[in-house]
């Protein structure tokens, strides 16, 4: 063997040895030092990359939506099973102040048992008159409305009538003039007044 040829199968990391020890590629680190400088640097670890997906910040605006309804819902289901509730107690308190025919001990009962407290009836009173005079306003601005169209179709009536006056002709092609005087007739009468 030559002398030249004895350096080139020294291998200084694995011993002198030419040979592949553990079956993997030799690596290059100057290749791994340019990728990562051009890259930018060596990247996130697992656990970092973990880390962050997994970690809420706080701000899904698909979930503050999705919760903003939930509460909104909720609110609406309470105000409904509130309502719900009250004519209940009221029927049921009605049920109970009616006489039972009975013993006395019954009627002592009946009489320990709240009625309608008179404020409830006071506002079921201002409650009638708001909705009678709500509806004497709705009847009032339905009869204008109505007077409005009647007069707004009987207007165009008119017009239509004496756009057809207007529009009629002699057997010549000539406008009929009776028609045209008769209107300048009437527009300068009612100039005058």
């Amino acid at each position: 063997m030559k002398h030249g040829d004895k350096t080139a199968n020294k291998n200084p990391k694995n011993g002198g040895n030419n040979k592949k020890s553990s079956g993997l590629a030799p690596v290059n680190h100057s290749k791994m030092k340019k990728n990562r400088s051009r890259l930018g640097g060596g990247g996130l670890s697992l656990q970092a990359f973990a880390n962050a997906k997994s970690r809420n910040d706080g701000y899904n605006p698909a979930l503050i939506k999705k919760q903003r309804e939930f509460y909104k819902n909720a609110k609406c289901v309470n105000k409904y099973k509130k309502s719900q509730k009250q004519p209940n107690q009221w029927q049921s308190s009605s049920e109970a102040t009616k006489p039972v025919e009975g013993t006395n001990e019954d009627r002592e009962v009946d009489e320990r048992r709240p009625r309608k407290p008179k404020k409830v009836y006071r506002l079921e009173e201002i409650y009638r008159q708001k909705r009678e005079e709500e509806e004497k306003a709705r009847m009032e601005k339905e009869a204008i409305i109505k007077l409005k169209s009647e007069e707004k179709e009987k207007s165009q009536a008119q017009r239509k009538a004496q756009k057809e006056k207007m529009l009629k002709r002699t057997r010549s092609g000539q406008p009929v003039m009776k028609y045209r005087i008769e209107q300048l007739l009437q527009t300068i009468q009612g100039s005058k007044n």
